[in-house]
């Protein structure tokens, strides 16, 4: 049944059942889960952590690569189980729990989280638990559909516990590029000059002594909660096209553009299921996780491959992918998050990326995060590592929320995640303001009359002429800047009867 999947005849006795693996865990210890984006996490474990901290309570620090699947994350919050937890969630009851003070929530750029462990600087990992299709003669643990974090975690862990999923097909071997950086401050440039170049390993390294436990499971992972395209959603896509149009037209890039980043979510996944009617061929990808319409893109054939570090698709789309790994299996590279996030090798290809805003201000700056600058959302991603470093970074909304209560293009953002130094074109379903090479004063105008809602642009005109009244080089009025936010939590709307 699983013999084919444990390679290495010594390690059978290791197989056991999650509820007896959960017995190795201790209340305080640092856990390291695999995990990106829903993709490639742990089934068992989770739950039978849960079952454990009812006969003795379990306060874990719980780390992982991305958001989890199976709604683990809301299930051990509401058990108690997760005290701290880092770097990205996407539970709204786990999210409940960070934002009632509850649960400790580090948001981090995702590409730092492996970094910070091997500088120290984050507490050791006591514990990895990691989905694997299979583990090999040498005591390699093979990933399923995601890498995340999962190559450090098993490197620093005192114990490995390896979750063997029955439902994840033998043939995703060779779809991964494990690659560990050195540690600062001496190691070499990270030698990797193509999207396409591997590297590393097809597996992650491990002695096999290391190995405390394995479960098997036959779970898949969760589908993609990404709605298709809307009307709105078309709209952007068509700006962001003829934005990048006009970049070719220019002669800044050809007409297979630059390696395309795009973050999660229905927004980013429907601008990329548009450039499937685009003019532009022999595209890749560079960026953290495939979505449906990455897929979408390798079989149209404008897309000649991707490198990411999560394959997160919707039930239909994951359904052909399995059918159809072989075909796939040149085109698709799957990285440790570190490598698929890192700063380097993001300026060093050139990335556009696009990412998603929960706001943008006047003057370019972004809230990814915080609603109304206080309550979390998911967390900041990967978005500031790709926005900070890549050649082209645009932020994409749609111009308003809540039925028109909620401004996404506002005076101010109420929290700060990427300043207007890191953004260079902003987008909703109204137009798009290029803003490179302007100052504030010019950008304002640009935003508010191509980006947002006609119903609010009334509101920002006065607000941005009463601000250069009192002077300045990014002019405000500081009274005024976040009463859209105090408005809305007064009156239920953002926009003055």
């Amino acid at each position: 049944m699983y013999e084919d999947r444990i390679r290495r005849p010594a390690l059978m006795n290791k197989v056991m059942t999650a509820e007896q693996a959960a017995l190795l865990f201790k209340d305080g210890m640092t856990v390291g889960m695999s995990g990106f984006t829903r993709a490639g996490d742990a089934k068992a474990l989770p739950l039978a952590l849960v079952e454990r901290s009812r006969q003795s309570p379990l306060h874990l620090t719980l780390l992982t690569g991305a958001s989890l699947g199976n709604d683990s994350d809301g299930l051990m919050a509401n058990a108690g189980v997760v005290a701290r937890r880092m770097p990205f969630q996407a539970d709204a009851a786990l999210r409940r729990k960070i934002n009632s003070g509850e649960v400790m929530f580090i948001d981090q750029h995702l590409s730092e989280t492996a970094e910070q462990l091997r500088s120290g600087d984050l507490k050791s990992i006591d514990i990895a638990v990691i989905e694997a299709v299979a583990i090999t003669p040498d005591g390699g643990i093979i990933p399923t559909m995601s890498v995340g974090n999962t190559a450090n975690f098993v490197q620093q862990a005192d114990k490995v516990i390896v979750e063997i999923n029955l439902s994840a097909p033998l043939a995703l071997e060779g779809f991964h590029d494990i690659y560990v950086p050195a540690a600062r401050p001496h190691r070499g440039a990270i030698p990797l000059l193509t999207p396409w170049q591997r590297m590393g390993w097809t597996a992650i390294p491990v002695h096999p002594d290391r190995i405390a436990a394995i479960v098997i499971t036959d779970s898949p992972d969760s589908p993609s909660n990404a709605l298709p395209p809307d009307d709105e959603t078309d709209a952007i896509a068509r700006h962001v096209i003829t934005f990048l149009e006009g970049e070719v037209k220019a002669g800044r890039m050809d007409a297979s553009l630059r390696p395309l980043q795009a973050g999660i979510g229905t927004i980013a996944n429907a601008v990329l299921h548009g450039l499937i009617d685009s003019p532009f061929r022999d595209m890749t990808m560079y960026s953290e996780v495939l979505q449906d319409s990455a897929i979408e893109l390798l079989d149209s054939g404008q897309l000649s491959m991707a490198s990411a570090s999560s394959i997160t698709l919707s039930a239909a789309m994951h359904e052909k992918f399995i059918q159809n790994l072989e075909k796939y299996r040149e085109r698709i590279v799957l990285r440790p998050q570190e490598i698929s996030n890192h700063p380097e090798v993001v300026r060093r290809l050139g990335i556009i990326a696009l990412n998603t805003a929960l706001e943008y201000d006047i003057y370019g700056n972004v809230n990814s995060t915080h609603v109304s600058g206080t309550h979390m959302m998911n967390g900041i991603g990967g978005s500031g590592d790709f926005a900070r470093n890549g050649q082209l970074s645009i932020f994409v909304s749609k111009s308003v929320a809540k039925d028109g209560a909620i401004s996404s293009v506002v005076p101010f953002v109420a929290h700060v995640d990427h300043t207007e130094h890191d953004v260079d074109v902003v987008v909703s379903e109204w137009g798009l303001a290029d803003l490179r090479g302007l100052a504030p004063r010019e950008r304002a105008p640009l935003i508010i009359e191509n980006c947002a809602h006609p119903d609010y642009r009334p509101q920002l005109r006065a607000y941005f002429e009463e601000a250069k009244q009192g002077g300045g080089q990014t002019p405000h009025v500081l009274e005024q800047a976040l009463s859209w936010h105090a408005r809305y939590k007064r009156e239920g709307s953002m926009l003055v009867k």
